[in-house]
């Protein structure tokens, strides 16, 4: 691959600091989008993301690898990080891709990137395959890097370590949110198909985290050994055979992604959603809202669906939901309750008309949405009755309520 064909880009991370890339492309047009996830305090120029991206980027497929929130390039500060801001900086990767290009199709992660594209694929909708390379199955193993620090950070809630020879500073909330993540039930449910890589020779994160991983996936999923590769894929022969074999596993679930060719996902305006087929199922939907949130959308299993994401009617209780719980919380704080939470919890169904006494409608059947909502704090009865009145003033409310005009047209 040419020289010219790897791009720097920018993106805006899940902190809000601006994230670098590095986007390699092929020759021709992209088979598909892959995004890569480093490994634990490490970059997106470490030599096996490079080298991968690189030979992948040869067979045809796209990469893009950033550097997650205070590494590498990428601005913000290392010790204000955890696992849970890194899924957020993948999810902010993906929604880049899915607005300039095409939302990626498979999802690569080594070391800890891993663990983190395993717990992060259920908000890439679009993505169809998940590979890890040396994946710890839990992200608390990367505890084991700095054990002699470990009572340091307990009792002064942080501590500065040495990792790869560059110090960095760890506080105890990395450590509480790496523990807070069941990895077998996200594994469980990935939906997607799983290529692991694991060296039974590798020192730091043990082949028997390849093994937990595969035993909590279902099928399809594939295990490749390393051999006697090292964890970082120091050598160029390890990270190239790792890419040739993503490569030719991938192409039997992502070979729709360029032969049928669609369009790539538009950039979506502030204020407009966009709703595409994803090709996975009869039904499943990729959302896009305003260009920075990305949702799925599907039917269940019964209804011929594949069940990997809320139904539309689903989708429209929990607009009406958070719609109803913000004009609650807004007029609360206007009147200076002490409303600690606000809890919506909806039911839609279909009953018949003369079973509603209130309804103008009388023949047939019409929606029923059954809304219950559990205010905690100290507010007094008046007051709550009042809020419950407010609740029905939510725009979302009122637009359900009114009269609703929709128009269709073609796209040019």
């Amino acid at each position: 691959m040419s020289a010219e064909r790897s791009e720097k880009v920018t993106f805006t991370g899940g902190q809000g600091a601006k994230l670098a890339a590095r986007l390699d492309l092929p020759e021709g047009p992209p088979k598909a989008y892959a995004l890569f996830a480093h490994c634990f305090t490490c970059s997106k120029d470490i030599f096996a993301a490079a080298r991968i991206a690189g030979a992948l980027a040869g067979r045809g497929f796209a990469v893009l690898r950033f550097d997650f929130t205070g590494l590498g390039h990428s601005e913000g500060e290392f010790a204000n990080t955890n696992f849970s801001s890194n899924l957020e900086d993948l999810e902010a990767a993906a929604e880049f891709l899915r607005a300039n290009h095409q939302a990626p199709k498979i999802l690569i992660g080594h070391s800890l990137g891993g663990s983190a594209v395993l717990a992060a694929a259920g908000r890439v909708p679009e993505a169809a395959a998940v590979v890890t390379i040396a994946a710890p199955f839990e992200p608390a193993h990367v505890a084991a890097l700095f054990t002699d620090a470990l009572p340091e950070i307990e009792a002064k809630g942080e501590a500065e370590v040495s990792l790869g020879g560059r110090p960095f500073r760890i506080q105890k909330h990395f450590l509480d949110d790496t523990s807070a993540h069941n990895m077998r039930a996200a594994i469980g449910n990935l939906r997607k198909a799983l290529l692991v890589f694991h060296g039974p020779r590798d020192e730091t994160v043990g082949v028997d985290n390849a093994a937990h991983i595969f035993a909590a996936a279902k099928h399809p999923k594939s295990f490749f050994s390393l051999d006697d590769a090292d964890h970082l894929l120091s050598r160029r022969a390890d990270a190239v055979y790792v890419a040739e074999v993503i490569a030719a596993w991938a192409a039997r679930y992502v070979d729709g992604a360029a032969d049928d060719r669609r369009p790539p996902a538009p950039a979506v305006q502030p204020g407009t959603v966009v709703v595409a087929e994803t090709g996975e199922g009869r039904f499943a939907q990729a959302i896009s809202v305003g260009g920075k949130h990305a949702l799925a959308a599907d039917e269940p299993a019964r209804y011929g669906g594949n069940d990997t994401g809320p139904t539309p009617y689903d989708l429209l209780l929990a607009g009406l939901g958070a719609c109803t719980s913000m004009t609650m919380r807004m007029y609360a704080q206007r009147k200076g309750l002490a409303v600690d939470r606000i809890a919506v919890t909806l039911k839609h169904e279909k009953i018949h008309a003369e079973d509603c006494e209130d309804c103008e409608t009388r023949d047939g059947r019409i929606d029923r949405i059954e809304r219950e909502i559990e205010i905690t704090g100290d507010v007094d009865e008046a007051a709550r009755e009042r809020l419950l009145e407010i609740a029905d003033k939510c725009p979302v409310h009122r637009t359900l309520r009114s009269e609703v005009l929709v128009e269709s047209r073609l796209k040019e």
